[in-house]
């Protein structure tokens, strides 16, 4: 017997049909937004993320040489490829562009909890647009997509900070520090002990007086603290900046949703701006359920015209422990409108009832097997189903067919012409 390969997933009928139900809602909220559907390739050239991350990717890619003798990788993360896209059709396409897609990708990492070797994200991005009103839409999208998955403000936050106010207050001490190094570190504060941390940030080039100044800036709640202390125009943009995004937030009506958190650095180095994490209030869910942010340098560094980006990675594993610790999983039960039943020749009319019920819209199953009468109805009840339409030899004599609702046990002889009639989802209720 062969085994699941370990970091990948099979999903049974139940929780795939949950699964689908978040996936429309989080799908039916970015096209409520605007944003359009695009699909991508699983394969891209592995030089396409060496360049972006350096040669130490590869050992987190599933690449291999493929018979062409192209050195192709499977899409670790969506980025990269929609930046190829844009770069491909930049002059065509209309700004500001606004794509979303849901799909797999493949990272050979550790596997923990919430993260696995493929894994499936909902990512959604605006490119051709600097304004705060970008910003505001992805978060107010997050929000509502959320929102619609029935998570309130008590389940979730958005944790909202900017890579150049970090960044500003970094470089206005006196010392040689390693800006990249020292976000990344940021990136870490909750994750490691706290000597570790301290350690992390003196090896990127702060003094230990320094790295204790600075990480109790990072704890302030007034952000012209910040400007005064650091005395840079750098710092005082980037205030203004993320002030601006919030406030665009609160005209979208998501404002509560959000707050200021100086930690928040995201340890990817594209990021440019504006950065998100989201978290489970309660602290059940203790990583990060998604994160997003602003990108601006991406398109040019893949041989684009300059063009500024946001956008979001609504990761799956970790949104479905959120939902389930919220209470707001969907149902994994599976729902069975009708079990057409055939006894003896019937064939023709059993086909021709359940061919129109499914026109209709239900779901319908009948026997595919040759079974008995008690067994089909057994596989009628295991497959929860509403109504059960029996279509036997002795009640067509007679022009009838007997419709039974499970849940009461009753049922009745309907005229076989008459079923299913007018009625978009006829039951016993509708013949007794």
């Amino acid at each position: 017997m062969y085994e699941r390969i370990k970091g990948f997933r099979d999903f049974y009928p139940g929780e795939m049909r949950a699964r689908r139900v978040v996936i429309d809602e989080l799908e039916a909220a970015a096209r409520r937004y605007g944003f359009r559907e695009i699909g991508t390739p699983t394969l891209e050239p592995t030089e396409m993320y060496v360049d972006k991350s350096g040669e130490e990717i590869v050992d987190e890619l599933y690449s291999f040489t493929d018979r062409g003798g192209r050195d192709v990788a499977m899409t670790p993360e969506l980025t990269p490829t929609v930046a190829r896209m844009v770069v491909a059709k930049q002059q065509e396409l209309s700004k500001p562009i606004k794509w979303f897609s849901t799909r797999p990708f493949w990272r050979y990492e550790q596997v923990q909890q919430g993260r696995f070797r493929e894994f499936y994200q909902t990512n959604v991005d605006v490119f051709g647009s600097a304004e705060p009103e970008a910003d505001a839409e992805i978060l107010a999208y997050c929000a509502d997509a959320l929102s619609g998955l029935g998570l309130t403000a008590e389940d979730f936050e958005f944790r909202v900070s900017h890579r150049d106010i970090l960044g500003g207050l970094l470089e206005s001490f006196d010392a040689d520090v390693e800006t990249r190094e020292a976000i990344r570190a940021v990136d870490k504060r909750e994750k490691v002990k706290r000597t570790e941390y301290h350690a992390l940030l003196t090896e990127a080039g702060l003094s230990r007086e320094q790295a204790e100044e600075f990480d109790a800036l990072l704890d302030t709640d007034d952000l012209d603290e910040l400007v005064e202390f650091a005395g840079t125009e750098r710092v005082e943009r980037a205030v203004a900046n993320l002030e601006n995004v919030l406030e665009a937030v609160e005209d979208l009506g998501a404002r509560e949703f959000c707050s200021v958190s100086l930690e928040t650095a995201r340890g990817l180095d594209y990021y440019t701006g504006v950065v998100f994490e989201c978290f489970d209030s309660t602290g059940e869910v203790s990583r990060s359920v998604f994160g997003g942010g602003r990108y601006d340098d991406l398109i040019e560094g893949f041989g684009g015209q300059p063009t500024p980006a946001v956008g979001v990675a609504l990761g799956h594993a970790t949104l479905s422990e959120l939902c389930r610790r919220a209470g707001v999983w969907p149902d994994e039960s599976l729902e069975t409108d009708y079990y057409v039943l055939r006894v003896g020749d019937t064939r023709p009319v059993a086909a021709r009832i359940a061919r129109e019920l499914r026109e209709r819209g239900n779901v319908v199953e009948t026997d595919l097997s040759g079974r008995s009468f008690g067994a089909q109805m057994n596989y009628a009840d295991s497959i929860d189903a509403e109504t059960v339409v029996i279509v036997g030899e002795r009640d067509l004599a007679n022009d009838e067919i007997t419709v039974k609702g499970m849940a009461s046990g009753e049922q009745t002889a309907v005229p076989v012409d008459a079923f299913p009639g007018e009625f978009e989802r006829p039951t016993y209720d509708d013949f007794e």
